[in-house]
């Protein structure tokens, strides 16, 4: 699924007010990390992640190894800060139609 330039600027105005529910540390992306990942994406839908590496290379593998691994899409990516968006079965937040 992608989503056109419309349902980005969507999902980031949703996304503004939210606060990062995933915290990477010192030992980076483990399976745990990943697993929550999933489920706050399971149960949200829309979530920010805070990428904590200061190495640009480093971040970017992370946040690729993130969107791949839970299949999720990338909304945005500021600083140390990533949001990600999945559809869920209830569908809790409803996209702007694509043209």
């Amino acid at each position: 699924m992608t989503l056109t330039n419309k349902q980005k600027q969507y999902l980031k105005g949703l996304a503004h007010s939210l606060k990062p529910v995933v915290l990477l540390g010192q030992h980076g992306l483990t399976e745990g990390v990943l697993a929550e990942i999933d489920l706050a994406l399971n149960f949200h839908e829309l979530i920010k992640v805070k990428v904590a590496s200061e190495d640009r290379d480093t971040k970017a593998l992370i946040i690729d190894a993130i969107v791949r691994e839970t299949k999720a899409i990338k909304v945005q990516n500021i600083g140390h800060v990533l949001t990600l968006y999945r559809a869920s079965e209830e569908k809790k937040i409803s996209l702007p139609r694509a043209k």
